[in-house]
């Protein structure tokens, strides 16, 4: 009997049609356009609307996607959502996705690990499909970033977007799919990138509101440098361990947090920038949801059979890789 592997077999994605400019950030912060651009590599952001949640984000995706696959949802076995910025605490938005877009048939659940949670998620799916049991599973990586980013901290409000996108996983027996995955994570990461309140540490009070709590805080040095050593490292353990070179590495498929971490990344890896998937600077670091972004983006460049590694880091500390083949022609 071959072994099952877990393909993705369709991506469909979705950014708000609100942009955020970095010189609509100069109006509103002490900043500029050539500041931003330099230290990040982002010239705009994409922001949803008040009263929209990031369900919706997950809910277009989805959508696009079983409508690209031609499947109806009641085929889909599991959702998984990689969130920071659920509807609520809970149910999960998964949960809520799967009612929205009628996947009925589905169980659901979310997965909490910052910019890395897609690869987290997409792993984890990929083990449901590995045992046999399951056809069709879901990943979701979706961030509303707008709702928990203090626009008066010029530290976070330049970096972060909303969107995300969806992949469809099933059954692969030629060796396409995710092929191999490592993951990581370091808890003392939390002094330096963390949501302060609104948690059973610190639930929300009028205390929490006025000390403005609620926001991401980040010391932007200290993540940078764990981000450049963790990713690329990580990057180059994946490549080694399944005996990968820069020339057969066909795409590099990289957190959007920072232009610096991506090239320090692939640097590492030895791959030339048109190996690089980037598109940091027209959506910004959408968190869970920069991955899926970038496989949407490229879809119609890959082609069957190219070896590709995605590669994230996130708050916590999480990080981690995935060495996949890619399974179909656009």
């Amino acid at each position: 009997m071959k072994k099952i592997t877990a393909a993705i077999t369709g991506v469909h994605g979705f950014v708000p049609e609100n942009v955020l400019t970095n010189k609509d950030l100069e109006k509103m912060i002490d900043t500029t356009d050539e500041w931003i651009t330099s230290r990040t590599g982002i010239k705009e952001r994409r922001m949803l609307g008040d009263g929209n949640p990031t369900s919706d984000i997950g809910v277009a995706a989805v959508n696009g996607l079983l409508k690209k696959k031609g499947i109806s949802p009641e085929e889909i076995d599991l959702v998984i959502c990689a969130t920071v910025t659920p509807d609520h605490p809970f149910p999960a938005t998964a949960n809520i996705i799967s009612d929205r877009t009628g996947m009925k048939n589905a169980w659901s659940f979310d997965v909490n690990a910052a910019c890395s949670g897609f690869i987290y998620a997409l792993t984890t799916g990929s083990q449901f499909i590995e045992t046999g049991k399951y056809k069709k599973v879901i990943v979701v990586g979706a961030d509303k970033m707008s709702s928990i980013i203090d626009y008066e901290d010029r530290a976070t409000c330049v970096i972060f977007g909303d969107g995300g996108g969806a992949v469809l996983l099933e059954p692969n027996e030629e060796g396409y799919g995710v092929v191999d995955s490592i993951l990581k994570s370091d808890g003392e990461g939390r002094k330096y990138l963390v949501q302060p309140a609104g948690g059973s540490k610190l639930p929300a009070s009028q205390k929490t509101v006025d000390e403005r709590l609620h926001y991401v805080y980040q010391e932007g040095k200290a993540v940078f440098k764990f981000a450049v050593t963790n990713m690329a490292d990580v990057s180059a353990e994946i490549m080694e361990r399944n005996n990968l070179t820069a020339d057969n590495v066909d795409w590099l498929v990289p957190h959007q947090a920072n232009l610096r971490i991506i090239d320090a990344t692939a640097n590492r890896m030895g791959l030339s920038k048109d190996k690089v998937m980037i598109n940091i600077q027209k959506y910004g670091n959408t968190t869970a949801g920069t991955l899926p972004l970038c496989l949407w983006d490229w879809e119609k460049k890959l082609k069957k059979g190219d070896n590709i590694v995605l590669s994230a880091f996130g708050g916590g500390f999480t990080w981690g890789a995935i060495y996949l083949k890619w399974a179909y022609n656009s």
